[in-house]
């Protein structure tokens, strides 16, 4: 017998070589139905894995994300196997779990349409009623290539692996792939399936290798959680932003101009424009100072800083170092030229902290795989800035930092959305980084110390800290689930030294600052595309691009409309004067479609008693009020950012 020690910590005792399954059933019929994969001492296992001596065990259900990972794993075999029924000169690559669901990347002469994907939908759920288990094995690498001859990209991703090494594989009713594992116990828990779409992907995802075709799919185990999550994508395309902020001309693209390269509209470069204003303000509140540094700069200015050996990739060169005697790169930070400012004269422990804050333009060579409407672009601008402190000062000043980003997302509404990662380095792959281990460690605890004492709930990222530090990564997800990183807080204690940074201090000794990184709301342009998912694009009336839509029941009342549209226009509310000689019901529906906050309706009885009708996006009708009451209301809900 061995003892099994449970996730509650209670423990079992089983026969040796019981496997987890079995295991499963001693605790509970119902868990071991439910069951779809178990984790064993933390790593995460096949249901009939078998176990060998004492260990703890933990049992998967679909709950579980560890378990949705599995059962859609699976789901991307049984996809794999429905393709090559159908089409069998089909070339396998790979068909990974994703975070909503799956995809399997395939080389075939046919491009695949809508009717395909029902024809491989069917197909796959013809596969699932077979009630095939899956089989795994292993081999040697000469045996794992012999089998996949046939199969030219697993070939490939079998010769990178080691020599030696088993190679394993799962076999389900005659198909079989190339994989790691974990899978079901059999298909038969698969009972809902949907393929969503049909899209080129490259070839582990380089646009220099061949274009394959990705079908995505989801699967859950009962048909109504299948019913739910289609409803929340067609949510979710409703809300998408690159759809609804193209609807409501906020944004559009250019194939002139290029992917990446998004030309924001009047409303949408409003929007930007009054975001940027309110950061600014409330930063100069807060004792930042503005700078404005150039777009572009020498590549020694990278040189310097680490950025050209370790960035150089991401970057526009404009020039051959070979060839030109001078090369330049557009920025795709503004660190290296911040530090330029403070290096403009000598500095005291008297004068920090500095804290230098910029909007900036940015330039970041994004592969064309990764662009998405205003979330990954090429050029964007960013509320960024940098802050040289003393050793004593660095935790006061992160705190201050980390409370200006947690003020931001509350006033945008962002706050309940947001998650946190802690960035750190990877101390087995040294060759990402630069500065001593010592510093790592340093900078590392003192961030954690910080983290801790605010009581932030973040995740540990191995190997996702900068080249110079570790980082706080506030992350967020689209409609569509997809995690992106929406503000940045760094503790560099490496570059300093790099730059000659230094301030004398109250010994007379000359220190190198400890520096922060932050931005304070991101990315403008990624900032936006969130706010029109959040919103469904019906902004709060403080960032609305049109605050208000002066609405005339006909010709007779437009000298009468037009002084109200000046008098708003005096006091700085956005507004727009709508003269066409429609009827008010279409005037009405187009402003609703706009999704503007609020439309002022005046006809013969309003003009009569110096009034105006008013209509609330929110609310809906308020009745007749005062132009001058109505102003009152709307300035205070401006000035106090209600949503």
């Amino acid at each position: 017998m061995i003892k099994i020690t449970l996730k509650d910590g209670s423990t079992i005792e089983v026969e040796l070589g019981s496997s987890v399954y079995d295991t499963a059933r001693q605790i509970s019929e119902g868990l071991a139905r439910a069951a779809v994969a178990g984790v064993v001492d933390g790593e995460v296992v096949d249901l009939t894995t078998k176990l060998e001596q004492d260990c703890t065990l933990e049992i998967l259900t679909f709950d579980d994300e560890r378990g949705k990972k599995t059962f859609w794993h699976t789901s991307s075999h049984i996809l794999a196997q429905a393709v090559k029924n159908l089409f069998p000169d089909t070339k396998l690559a790979i068909g990974p779990a994703i975070e909503n669901g799956f995809y399997y990347d395939f080389d075939m002469e046919h491009t695949l349409t809508n009717e395909d994907l029902r024809a491989i939908e069917a197909e796959m759920k013809k596969i699932v009623k077979s009630g095939s288990r899956l089989e795994r094995f292993v081999l040697p690498k000469n045996e794992a290539l012999e089998l996949m001859k046939e199969e030219p990209y697993k070939v490939e991703l079998i010769e990178e692996l080691p020599e030696g090494e088993e190679i394993s594989f799962y076999r389900q009713d005659g198909f079989t792939d190339l994989c790691a594992g974990p899978h079901l116990f059999d298909v038969r828990n698969v009972k809902a399936i949907a393929l969503l779409s049909a899209t080129g992907a490259y070839w582990r995802g380089n646009e220099k290798n061949k274009m394959l075709q990705r079908v995505y799919g989801v699967s859950f185990p009962k048909k109504t959680m299948l019913d739910e999550h289609l409803e929340q994508l067609e949510e979710a395309k409703k809300r998408d932003h690159n759809r609804l902020g193209r609807e409501l001309e906020l944004f559009t693209t250019s194939d002139l101009i290029g992917q990446g390269l998004p030309i924001l509209l009047p409303k949408g470069a409003r929007i930007i424009q009054l975001l940027q204003r309110f950061v600014e303000d409330e930063e100069q509140k807060r004792g930042w100072q503005l700078t404005k540094t150039p777009l572009m700069a020498k590549s020694d200015l990278y040189k310097v800083s680490g950025h050209w050996d370790h960035y150089q990739d991401g970057m526009f060169v404009m020039g051959d170092e070979e060839v030109d005697k001078e090369v330049f790169a557009l920025r795709p930070m503004t660190c290296p030229f911040q530090y330029q400012a403070y290096l403009n004269r000598a500095r005291s422990y008297r004068d920090l902290p500095i804290r230098y804050n910029e909007t900036s333009t940015l330039f970041r060579n994004e592969a064309s795989g990764e662009m998405h409407g205003l979330i990954r672009v090429r050029q964007f601008t960013i509320s960024e800035g940098h802050l040289m402190c003393t050793p004593e000062q660095l935790e006061g000043e992160f705190k201050s930092c980390l409370e200006l980003t947690m003020f931001m997302l509350k006033t945008l509404g962002l706050y309940e959305d947001v998650s946190y990662r802690f960035s750190q380095w990877d101390p087995d792959n040294r060759e990402k980084y630069i500065g001593t281990e010592e510093q790592w460690d340093e900078a590392q605890s003192t961030m954690k110390k910080i983290l801790d004492a605010l009581e932030i709930p973040y995740v540990i990222g191995i190997g996702e800290a900068a080249f110079y530090g570790p980082k706080l990564d506030i992350q967020i997800k689209n409609v569509h689930g997809k995690e992106d990183t929406l503000i940045t807080i760094q503790i560099d204690q490496m570059l300093a030294e790099k730059f000659g940074m230094e301030y004398v201090d109250s010994d007379g000794s000359k220190k190198n600052p400890y520096i922060i990184h932050r931005t304070s709301i991101g990315c403008y342009e990624r900032t936006l595309a969130l706010l029109i998912e959040k919103y469904a694009g019906a902004f709060p009336a403080w960032l609305a691009p049109v605050q208000v839509k002066v609405l005339p029941i006909s010709q007779n009342y437009f000298e009468y409309t037009q002084k109200i549209t000046e008098k708003l226009e005096a006091v700085g509310i956005r507004v727009e004067h709508d003269t066409r000689s429609e009827k008010i019901g279409y005037k009405i529906r187009e402003a609703q479609l706009e999704k503007v906050p609020y439309m002022l309706i005046a006809g013969e009885q309003e003009a009569e008693a110096g009034t105006v009708s008013v209509r609330s996006r929110k609310n809906g009708d308020m009745g007749s009020m005062s132009i001058d009451d109505f102003i009152k209301e709307l300035l205070v809900e401006v000035q106090t950012k209600a949503r």
